[in-house]
């Protein structure tokens, strides 16, 4: 009993100075993963000096003050551990507005890769570590509190002289002070605000398109009586071809997909689109293409598919193609696939596969292919086809990766049941960077490898495909938080397509250097249906 009482004292003391260092490490965490290290936590909080004054004032409205400040930290630290997240996927500070559906999206993936008891044990943590995070925070000013107040006067005199010195060193120019934790909250707050405005002027100006009333006549003229694909490639980004461990390999890919398809007397072109989204969030780049809007949002995305603004899938409709869309990653019910003018949409579930899938993956990409062709270019006398094609072999977690087998034994896909069942499981492959960066780089390959086998085996004069990504992997996978871009590709056997787009000065082959040209990812929608379709004074109505 006495040694429980001796010690009580030193507990509280040691709870009090760790209040004290929570305190301190909440106001100074980054918000980037790659800025934790230990000069980032030499810094003075000017907020730090500020709580404890607040906390200092007397009766119920200090206890007011102390709710309040739990609510700010709690949700600063909040915003700080999302930042975590979506600047380590998306490679962007997390937006309140726009972001609110990614935890369904997540809990959607979670349970495509690890099963439906680990999705909602993920979903259970999280809510469990925001209300710790909360309950934390509480205690942590409470404790500070009673500290502070068990001498106020010489606490207020060492806080305000501290508050003092520190708005000098700020003024001074100082880095190594300032209010980073108020800045964020303001910043985020700033967002929101934006955010619901971009929402607004979007939903006024969406439907301001010249394309939206043009009849179909004179539209892709240039491209008549052949076969367009527009192939979005998951995950496909520049990084692939200029950073390490990826760039040897997947270069040697490329040059040998080059040499090959130039071979076979096929002509190329490539460049670099800049997508409007990096780690996921795929139709956002979809409808930015297809659309010629800039579509970096959940609420962007849904006032577009609610506008008559045109796609080029439904212009294509509109001059005389048979539209159709092969969504191998569409498992649910998809509404929004009707703005975008198909005539068939090709999803999981009708599309004729009988093999086992690939973890999250429902079926591969040559299974695709092949499906994609036997259904719409392998008839006699027919329509054009132009079909948007969603590859998702390169999609996480890039395990088992596929192979290719010889077209004629694909089937109806069983035949890629070993391969489905072969490789490392998702839990071995995630538990090591290398090993992560490892499959999605062969995932990548094999998605190059298996578009060059279909041109080789079904190209002709009347194939074209252009094939672009539709966004970079996530940073923590890339090594390359800045990077957006993606590769775009086109090609075709029929040199006057490449002619047709002489003056976009895509270079030749499908290895674009580092001076070859950059768009937006919502140019590219434009400058094909110029550089495809007659001009008024050739008989464009």
């Amino acid at each position: 009993m006495v040694l429980t009482l001796r010690y009580r004292p030193a507990a509280r003391h040691l709870l009090t100075v760790i209040a004290f260092i929570g305190l301190f490490v909440a106001l100074t965490l980054p918000n980037r993963l790659a800025w934790i290290n230990a000069p980032a936590f030499i810094f003075l909080p000017l907020e730090f000096m500020v709580i404890g004054l607040l906390l200092l004032v007397p009766g119920r409205t200090g206890d007011v003050c102390r709710w309040v400040l739990t609510l700010l930290l709690g949700l600063a630290v909040l915003l700080r551990g999302s930042d975590l997240v979506t600047h380590e996927i998306f490679a962007r500070p997390f937006n309140l507005v726009f972001d609110s559906h990614l935890l369904a999206d997540g809990s959607r993936l979670l349970t495509g890769v690890l099963g439906d008891l680990a999705a909602v044990g993920v979903g259970v943590l999280l809510a469990l570590a925001a209300m710790l995070l909360s309950g934390l925070a509480y205690l942590m000013l409470r404790r500070i509190q009673r500290a502070l107040r068990a001498a106020p006067r010489s606490s207020a005199a060492v806080l305000t002289a501290m508050l003092l010195t520190g708005i000098f060193l700020n003024s001074s120019g100082w880095p190594r002070t300032g209010t980073f934790t108020w800045d964020q909250l303001v910043l985020h707050g700033q967002d929101t605000v934006a955010s619901v405005r971009d929402i607004r002027a979007f939903a006024e100006v969406v439907n301001e398109d010249v394309w939206a009333t043009r009849s179909g006549e004179g539209l892709f003229g240039r491209l008549q009586g052949k076969d367009v694909y527009i192939v979005f490639a998951e995950s496909y980004g520049r990084a692939l071809l200029e950073r390490e461990p990826f760039a040897d390999s997947v270069r040697a890919t490329l040059t040998q997909a080059q040499a090959d398809l130039a071979a076979d007397g096929v002509h190329m072109r490539s460049a670099f689109l800049t997508s409007p989204t990096v780690g996921g969030l795929s139709w956002l780049a979809h409808a930015s293409a297809l659309s010629g809007a800039w579509i970096d949002s959940e609420t962007r995305y849904k006032s577009l598919v609610i506008s008559q603004r045109a796609t080029l899938n439904r212009l294509f409709r509109d001059a005389g193609w048979r539209t159709v869309a092969a969504m191998p990653a569409i498992s649910l019910a998809w509404p929004e696939g009707g703005y975008y003018g198909y005539d068939k949409i090709y999803d999981a579930h009708n599309f004729g596969y009988q093999g086992l899938p690939f973890n999250w993956v429902t079926m591969p990409d040559q299974y695709v292919w092949s499906a994609l062709h036997a259904r719409e270019r392998s008839q006699g006398i027919r329509r054009p086809v132009m079909a948007e094609l969603a590859l998702i072999s390169s999609h996480a977690p890039w395990t088992p990766v596929a192979q290719l087998l010889p077209w004629e034994q694909v089937g109806d896909g069983q035949a890629f049941d070993v391969q489905a069942q072969s490789g490392l499981s998702p839990e071995e492959v995630w538990a090591d960077v290398d090993s992560i960066r490892d499959h999605y780089r062969q995932s990548i390959e094999y998605m190059l490898q298996t578009l060059v086998s279909y041109v080789q085996t079904y190209g002709d004069e009347d194939l074209v495909i252009m094939v672009l990504g539709d966004h970079p992997a996530a940073p923590f996978i890339t090594g390359d938080s800045d990077d957006k871009q993606v590769p775009v590709h086109l090609i075709a056997h029929d040199p006057a397509v490449i002619d047709a787009i002489a003056d976009w000065q895509w270079q030749p082959g499908l290895l674009p250097d580092v001076d070859a040209p950059v768009w937006r990812m919502d140019r590219l929608r434009d400058h094909f249906i110029e550089a495809f379709s007659y001009r008024q004074q050739e008989g464009l109505q």
